[in-house]
């Protein structure tokens, strides 16, 4: 299949730059997955469209303060660096922005340690070591990346957190769980929906689009997650019971294929390493019947997951109905559930 039947027309005043408040109150777009037939709501909507018995899961990773701001050593000119993935006590794979970074530079952290260009990877990526810790210094260096299509948000940092956050690792947020409240995820569970965890830390590739001609040539990210013994438990019972799994974004869902797709009995398994599961249509889903998602990027590989959940032509009908309905798109947008 070709990475431009994925393609979609998204003039920029559908971005969302900040997002709805209260976070229930984004607007719903409810679609059957088979049919593709539509409903507009309202977010805090959603417990109509579960039942008891079900089982909402949600991926609780929190976003770390990953961008840092340094000077060079010496000359002391001005360089950005986002942290993407912790390799080991002090050292990290990075994106440096700056002239000169090469092996063996050195450089200052505003409020931080020093570190230094210790290998050089493919474009901005490098290998980056500090001399201390530097999670010790997040509270004072760290600030929290925002998607490059995100510009000036000035609000509080804590509303790129989902509120059910806890382990901190990623480098964005799973953003389709930015939509719940604690009040609506107690008001779920009220009426007799569990609720579970998995972790999975989001990198910033999840924003990059799929550059070759055929999406079957892409190779995508490697992503930690894990699946616990209890959710993966409370998964299979579910689906025994004849209730729903319903998987609170694309980062979950992953996570739970990625812990079911070597069964032989269609049952998953606890689950702790990265994954390079790549979801596209044609995939078989094993465990996942119902995902909450947001409206994503063009040519995107969360584009491919959900149209592989529905239908490409389903997905795109609906952005395409999105956009006539005035949707805001992608992190601080408006929400999709895909019944």
């Amino acid at each position: 299949m070709k990475t431009e039947n994925f393609d979609y027309l998204l003039p920029g005043h559908f971005i969302a730059q900040v997002p709805v408040e209260p976070r229930d109150h984004s607007r719903l777009m409810v679609m059957n997955r088979e049919s593709g037939a539509i409903r507009h709501r309202h977010f805090y909507d959603i417990i109509e469209y579960l039942n008891p018995g079900d089982l909402l899961v949600v991926n609780n990773t929190r976003v770390i303060p990953a961008r840092l701001y340094a000077k060079k050593l010496p000359g002391g000119g001005r360089i950005e660096i986002l942290l993407l993935k912790k390799t080991d006590q002090l050292r990290w794979e990075c994106l440096v922005g700056g002239s000169g970074m090469k092996e063996g530079r050195a450089f200052q952290v505003d409020n931080g340690p020093r570190g230094q260009i210790e290998s050089v990877l493919e474009g901005s990526k490098r290998i980056v070591r500090f001399v201390e810790s530097i999670e010790n210094f997040f509270d004072r260096a760290g600030h929290t990346p925002l998607p490059p299509y995100i510009h000036d948000y000035v609000g509080n940092p804590e509303r790129y957190q989902t509120v059910y956050n806890q382990n901190p690792g990623s480098a964005a947020a799973p953003t389709a769980g930015l939509h719940f409240t604690s009040e609506l995820l107690s008001r779920i569970q009220d009426m007799g929906v569990n609720l579970a965890s998995v972790e999975l830390r989001v990198g910033l590739d999840t924003f990059a689009p799929v550059t070759e001609e055929n999406i079957s040539d892409h190779h995508i990210h490697r992503e930690w997650c894990q699946v616990s013994r209890e959710t993966a438990e409370l998964v299979n019972q579910t689906r025994k019971n004849g209730g729903r799994v319903v998987a609170v974004g694309t980062t979950t869902v992953r996570s739970l294929e990625s812990a079911c797709r070597d069964s032989d009995n269609a049952e998953i398994e606890p689950f702790c390493e990265e994954t390079s599961l790549f979801i596209a249509p044609g995939y078989q889903f094993c465990c996942v019947d119902a995902m909450v998602t947001n409206f994503h990027l063009p040519k995107s590989t969360l584009l491919m997951l959900v149209s592989a959940f529905s239908s490409r032509e389903n997905i795109l009908n609906a952005y395409g109905i999105a956009k006539q309905e005035g949707y805001r798109f992608f992190s601080f947008g408006d929400a999709m559930l895909i019944l």
